[in-house]
């Protein structure tokens, strides 16, 4: 069993910054890619950023420069760093993590940025 806690999140003005933090514990030893997603009302969920154990990342374009990605795996944990943030950053973001001896991806409920103009 696979727990992910995150944490951060919250309402920002435009231009402002905000960390997101994501742990997992329990049977972690098939954890591989671990990464952010969000969902806006009325739209898809779409990827945000991932990361590999190995530390390769991999970004939506539409946060490129904005947002970064970290991961420290002695802590099993997974960071997003968002600056310059935008109202249309606005959304319930959710973290993720592969699992391959799961068979499957385990998520955490969401939590909610608002940006503010």
């Amino acid at each position: 069993q696979v727990t992910l806690v995150e944490s951060g999140g919250g309402s920002v003005q435009a231009g402002g910054s905000l960390r997101l933090s994501c742990t997992a514990s329990g049977n972690i030893r098939g954890i591989s890619d671990m990464g952010w997603y969000r969902q806006a009302p009325g739209k898809q969920r779409e990827l945000v950023a991932q990361i590999t154990k190995r530390g390769r990342t991999t970004y939506a374009d539409s946060v490129k420069g904005r947002f970064t990605i970290s991961r420290d795996n002695d802590k099993n944990s997974v960071y997003l760093q968002m600056n310059n943030l935008k109202p249309e950053d606005t959304a319930v973001y959710r973290c993720n993590a592969e699992d391959w001896m799961y068979g499957g991806t385990h998520w955490t409920q969401g939590t909610q940025v608002t940006v503010s103009s």
